[in-house]
């Protein structure tokens, strides 16, 4: 199997197979939805952690030897994402309602608003993540499927929020399902492109791998975590640290073995 068949198989699995499996999720009663959700969530910190500082960052540091402008450039990426999440273009729902996108009651243009928001940011961070995965796969094959594995981690509990918000917003079940489907293309659209325009531009690799890695530490600090400290029950708290463990033990055992 060539390589940018690779590619294009595991970006089909970090978007429109996260949508799918998002949509089978609503089929769950709300109620139990709404209990599973935070252990997907836990879960999905784990892998993006695990997949940043045990495999993406340890092949960035393999691949140049310019560690200042390497680590300048994780800096530089978190900086990046916090003003994309500024903008909304990078904003992440993993609840049914959230601050970010729950509308006053009276704004009715407002939360059709949410919802086109909703399918713009999709698509644009779809459209990284194609990138950072087919940057991956060029570096080396088993960190490609590691780091599709965390993107699907992650996209998952996403899509069920975004989902929710969009059914909020007044769209019927089927044009929420259609167009979360079609922004989710843009994985594609993105690691295509990527393929093309890095195949000559190996020294840039690193660079894009340490881009990766701060996508992930910056959605996991600074999205998934702060809404784990909602629950502060002892009991709760372990499970989250269970699950954020078996996150990082699955990225770690996947990255060990396919090596």
């Amino acid at each position: 199997m060539s390589l940018f068949t690779w590619i294009l198989l595991f970006s089909l699995l970090g978007g429109v197979l996260s949508v799918l499996a998002a949509a089978l999720f609503l089929l769950i009663p709300g109620f139990t939805r709404e209990r599973l959700l935070p252990h997907f969530v836990s879960f999905a910190i784990g892998a993006l952690l695990g997949a940043a500082f045990l495999a993406l960052l340890p092949h960035a540091l393999g691949g140049t030897d310019d560690f200042h402008l390497l680590g300048m450039t994780v800096l530089l990426g978190l900086l990046g994402f916090f003003l994309l999440e500024k903008m909304v273009l990078w904003r992440h729902c993993h609840h049914e309602v959230c601050e970010a996108h729950t509308p006053e009651p009276h704004a009715h243009d407002n939360h059709n608003a949410a919802g086109t928001l909703i399918l713009i940011g999709d698509g644009v961070h779809n459209f990284v993540d194609g990138v950072l995965i087919a940057a991956a796969f060029m570096t080396d094959i088993h960190l490609g499927i590691v780091t599709a594995l965390a993107v699907a981690a992650h996209e998952i509990p996403q899509e069920v929020g975004d989902f929710a918000v969009l059914l909020q917003s007044g769209f019927s079940r089927r044009k929420a399902f259609v167009f979360n489907v079609l922004a989710s293309l843009t994985t594609l659209i993105g690691a295509g492109l990527a393929y093309y325009s890095l195949a000559d531009m190996q020294q840039a690799l690193p660079f894009v791998l340490a881009i990766a890695a701060s996508s992930f530490i910056y959605i996991a600090v600074a999205d998934l975590i702060p809404g784990l400290h909602k629950r502060v029950e002892f009991s709760q708290t372990v499970q989250q640290i269970i699950l954020i463990l078996l996150g990082v033990a699955v990225i770690y055992l996947a990255h060990s073995t396919l090596h």
